[in-house]
This record gives structure tokens, C-alpha cells and sequence, in this order.
């Protein structure tokens, strides 16, 4: 299992997807988890491999999720007489099933390295590499009849602007970020390809001005006015910078607060799970949560529980309640009206 493990963990790393390893590090009897039990799960929600089963398995989900989202580890720790609470990275939940028993669960998030990839060979393209890889992003960079001499460090390189290479080549996700830093030199071809591919985040190195007069190119090229709104220009936060550096310093200082915003990855993943859309590569995004998940409070243990994917569900006096296992189902069943009004309480 052990292998098997590393082997998901490994093609999810390829294909720059987040995801959560969950590993059991305590146990009272009787409960179906052991110490060294192990399992990837999914932004989705879906898991491979096993921590557990009953109500421990959605407490679990649940807790590596939100870790995915936060990128916090936390230990999760299930038992009959706690309470669904977090305090200092432990996370505590009540469980009613019937085995009784005590598990915890150590959860660390895999975030995939941010992506940067760049069009131009201007100084502040150039800074941006050099800064970018100094704090091991992932780096492209995309001009016509650029030399590898220019850009060493990188890791992908294109002497040319053509959607088709970053559809072939590159995975697009939440966490790739596109800066056209041409200055002057190709920029409405830069711009206008990029336009092609519904990207999480493009900003767009220029004045005011500048990108004003490109903008109006791409409109006057049929180019969609919500995919020219998305661009960000001036690229980069307002720190006063003048000179490349200084302006690549204002870029990938965007970038950083971009990923450190929740609502950012949220929203790149709505873009890339839009239906009807260019998913550069064969990647699918089948993974990616394009929308808050809908929850339900259990009434008999206080988990809470997906309502798409419940397996559990009752329907009582019109209205239907969602349960986490077939022990509190069956608890709700014997006393209906007890958790009814704990649920609409």
C-alpha cells in the first residue's frame, strides 16, 4: 500500500494538483484504523486508500479539504466523548457510530509549486525569472527568438507565442500565473494569444495608457470583453518601482498575495471547471471544487456532511436530513423528532 501511496502522490505532483495525505498516528479499539494507515484524498473529496470507515472517513475528508484550501496541516482526532472543535492545529470531533472507538488522523496538505509563466524577454521578464526561481516557483518563459543564453534558469522555454505549445506541454491550475512582460515588442501578439485560454490570473506589464491603447486592439480583434477584464494592468501591486527589478518585485509580490488569498484559488477554480471551456493539455480538472460544497450538520454526531455525495439521506415531514454513517441514520430513525429539532434548531 505503502508504494501505491507514493505512486498516486507522485501523478498527482505531475499534473500539479493539490491534495492531502492523511495517515492514522493513534487508535483505542474497537475501531477499524491502525497506526500507519494512510490515504491521499482529493480537492474533490474522493480518497485512495484507507484511514477508516463509518463516520471517521467523512471527518477525515472534510478536515483534508479544508486543509487543502488553507494549506494548515492539522491532527484530527475522532472519538465518542469529544466535541467538534479545533484548538492549536488538533481538531476534535464527537462520533456516535456504534464501534466506540478513538482515532487520530494526521493531515498534511500537498500544494503543488506556483507556475509562472512569462511572455517577453524584457529586463523585467528577466528579473522575474531570476526572483521567481529564487524562491522555487516553476518557471516559463515564452518570446520570439529568445536565447536559452537569456534565460538559464528556467524551465521551460518557447521562441515563440502559440497557445497550441502551452496546450501541449503545460498543465494549467489554480496555481499558474501568466505575465506578459514583452514592453513594447509583441505586445498585442502576446496579449491576444493568451486571450485564447481561460487562465486563473494574467497581468500585463504596462502603463495605463499602454494597456489602453492594446486593449482596444483586442476588442477591435473580436477578443471577448470579460477575457480583456481579467487582465491585470498595471501588472503588479503599487509600490512605486521604477526599475526592472523593483517592478518585478511589485509582480511576483501580486502573486505571492494572490495565493495567499482564498478567494483567488477559489475563483481560478471556477474558471477551469467552467464547462465549455480550453483545458490546456489532457489534464482534467474533474478535482477541482468549482463551488463551496453544500453541508448539512448531522443532528446526531454534529459532523458535517457534503450534501451531493451523502450516502445517507431521510426524508422526514418533508425535508431531508443527511447522515455521515447508518448509525446516526438508524439513531434518527428511532427518535425522529429529537434530531429534527436539534437540526432546525
Amino acid at each position: 500500500m505503502f508504494d501505491t501511496i507514493l505512486d498516486k502522490a507522485q501523478e498527482l505532483r505531475a499534473k500539479g494538483e493539490a491534495f492531502a495525505i492523511a495517515i492514522v498516528v493513534n487508535y483505542k479499539a474497537p475501531i477499524s484504523g491502525k497506526p500507519g494507515f494512510k490515504a491521499i484524498i482529493r480537492e474533490s473529496g474522493s480518497i485512495f486508500g484507507w484511514i477508516g470507515g463509518g463516520c471517521s472517513q467523512p471527518a477525515v475528508i472534510n478536515e483534508a479539504r479544508k486543509s487543502i484550501k488553507d494549506g494548515k496541516p492539522r491532527l484530527v482526532k475522532i472519538s465518542p466523548d469529544g466535541t467538534t472543535e479545533t484548538e492549536d492545529g488538533v481538531v476534535k470531533y464527537n462520533m456516535n457510530c456504534h464501534s466506540e472507538g478513538t482515532l487520530e488522523v494526521y493531515i498534511e496538505p500537498v500544494i503543488p509549486k506556483p507556475h509562472l509563466i512569462i511572455l517577453g524577454k524584457s529586463p523585467v521578464a528577466q528579473s522575474l525569472v531570476k526572483l521567481a526561481k529564487a524562491i522555487d516557483y516553476r518557471v516559463s518563459v515564452m518570446a520570439p527568438d529568445v536565447k536559452l543564453s537569456e534565460f538559464k534558469q528556467v524551465d521551460r522555454l518557447y521562441t515563440r507565442f502559440h497557445a497550441e505549445d502551452l496546450q501541449k506541454d503545460l498543465t494549467i491550475t489554480p496555481y499558474t500565473f501568466v505575465v506578459v512582460s514583452t514592453q513594447g515588442t509583441y505586445d498585442e501578439e502576446a496579449l491576444e494569444m493568451v486571450s485564447q485560454l481561460n487562465l486563473p490570473y494574467v497581468s500585463f506589464v504596462a502603463s495605463k495608457k499602454k494597456a489602453t491603447a492594446v486593449f482596444d486592439y483586442l476588442k477591435h480583434r473580436d477578443i471577448p470583453q470579460e477575457k480583456i477584464d481579467a487582465i491585470k494592468a498595471p501588472a503588479g501591486l503599487d509600490i512605486g518601482g521604477r526599475l526592472p527589478e523593483e517592478i518585478a518585485v511589485s509582480v511576483l509580490a501580486e502573486v505571492i498575495t494572490q495565493l495567499r488569498n482564498k478567494d483567488f484559488v477559489l475563483n481560478a477554480q471556477v474558471i477551469l471547471n467552467s464547462p465549455n471551456v480550453l483545458h490546456p493539455g489532457t489534464h482534467t480538472v474533474d478535482s477541482v471544487i468549482a463551488q463551496e460544497v453544500d453541508q448539512f450538520k448531522n443532528p446526531v454526531c454534529g459532523m458535517m456532511v457534503d450534501k451531493a455525495t451523502a450516502k445517507f439521506v431521510i426524508d422526514y415531514k418533508d425535508e431531508q436530513y443527511y447522515f455521515c454513517c447508518t448509525g446516526c441514520k438508524v439513531a434518527f430513525e428511532e427518535d425522529p423528532e429529537k434530531y429534527a429539532a436539534i437540526a432546525n434548531g
